[in-house]
């Protein structure tokens, strides 16, 4: 089978595309990168230093017509967590439309609007999306899938945290894959017992093996009027009825939670951590030092608003320094800069303590060194690019597994 051709949308810096090229089996077709709350298109920058301009787009993604995004056989992105409710358009009582700069509606729309359907998604998000909003958990997923029954997809779900299998930094995400009807793929799932799909026979196993926990299967159906379900699903309910791992197929969902399998090789923070030519600014000063231990260590003190009202406030301390022979805490937007912080990783060395340099930020999350070193992006950019990156591992596993999959189903319905 030829490389597949891939739409990567919020592209930042290219996490999606270079673990889905590292396989072979994907060519990146056409891309978008645009970040709204700043006139300096950063990510943009390096994603068109590494990868080129061709083909790539850094314009707001809601302006960009369906016409414009060449044909393409996946979808792929890593979108915002936003509110992603769903109201009636005035004009015409069967429209449907998310809230303006919710960008879930941005990828809606293409698949709508494509005349040819890519085949594939493969979207990611943090596994909050399966429990959001409070007040009624888990109605933004089944807002999304519900709108991807509508389409014609078919979804698999996984939650998976990388350290739990093997990778260097402990960063828990939702993945979903999505398959077009038509597609051999979707067939396949569509005529596979769901438990059997989403324990042995699906792509997220194949690649991340799974076990499953004494729970028993949850099975549910998603209205099918999307205005209601946004208005009502599960609004009386303290408790997503999403698990960590499920499949939906025309509405009918079925879920079940699961624990990794896995018994390899494991890569800890001292595995990745640079031992020379370490810049004096990045060791912390004495002078900070109580800082630093304060932020990390547990409080419970009495706190004042601006209003002037008091509260108790309380939490609990972290490890201080990070653990050496543990995989990383997860990176976070605000890892950058020199002011003492709670959740900057910082180590021990024998020249004492000091915080994670950019290129060991991009190891953490297994981006090739220095991929996101250029002239005009400050360590401080860096380390935010790599608090909103995924796991290239993850993509690059998942990636050969949907591609396995798809030469395997397809040999089968041939021969």
């Amino acid at each position: 089978m030829q490389q597949l051709k891939v739409c990567e949308l919020f592209a930042g810096v290219g996490g999606f595309r270079l673990g889905l090229e590292n396989t072979e089996h994907y060519k990146v077709v056409w891309s978008n990168q645009w970040e709204p709350s700043t006139k300096m298109q950063h990510a943009s920058l390096v994603y068109e230093a590494r990868f080129g301009a061709e083909n790539h787009s850094n314009t707001n993604i809601e302006t960009v017509e369906t016409i414009e995004i060449p044909d393409h056989d996946i979808l792929v992105g890593g979108f915002p967590c936003q509110d992603y409710s769903v109201a009636t358009s005035l004009k015409n009582s069967k429209g449907l439309i998310g809230k303006k700069g919710v960008l879930w509606w941005s990828i809606h729309r293409i698949l709508s609007e494509k005349k040819n359907k890519p085949k594939y998604l493969f979207l990611e998000n943090v596994d909050r999306l399966l429990k959001s909003p409070s007040t009624q958990r888990g109605r933004d997923f089944a807002v999304m899938l519900r709108s991807l029954s509508d389409l014609g997809y078919a979804v698999e779900w996984r939650v998976i945290n990388a350290a739990e299998y093997g990778m260097p930094q402990r960063r828990r995400r939702v993945f979903f894959l999505a398959y077009l009807k038509g597609s051999a793929i979707h067939s396949k799932l569509k005529n596979t017992p769901p438990a059997d799909w989403i324990l042995h026979d699906g792509t997220f196993c194949d690649s991340f093996p799974l076990e499953q926990t004494a729970q028993n299967l949850v099975s549910f159906e998603l209205d099918k009027d999307l205005v209601a379900l946004s208005n009502t699903f599960n609004n009386k309910k303290s408790l997503s009825p999403f698990l960590n791992a499920g499949v939906c197929i025309e509405g009918k969902v079925t879920t079940l939670k699961t624990t990794p399998s896995f018994d390899e090789k494991r890569t800890v923070l001292s595995d990745i951590l640079e031992k020379d030519d370490i810049a004096p600014e990045y060791y912390i000063d004495e002078a900070d030092l109580p800082k630093w231990e304060y932020l990390k260590g547990s409080k419970k003190e009495i706190r004042k608003t601006k209003a002037g009202f008091e509260y108790n406030y309380s939490e609990g301390s972290m490890v201080f320094p990070d653990a050496l022979d543990q995989p990383s805490r997860t990176i976070i937007t605000g890892e950058g800069g020199k002011s003492p912080s709670r959740f900057k990783h910082v180590v021990q060395t024998p020249k004492g303590l000091r915080r994670l340099l950019p290129i060991e930020l991009e190891r953490l999350n297994m981006f090739p060194d220095n991929h996101t070193k250029l002239d005009g992006i400050s360590d401080a950019k860096r380390a935010f690019f790599m608090g909103n990156a995924l796991v290239v591992g993850i993509v690059e596993k998942v990636g050969a597994s949907l591609f396995r999959k798809i030469t395997e189903i397809e040999k089968q319905v041939q021969s």
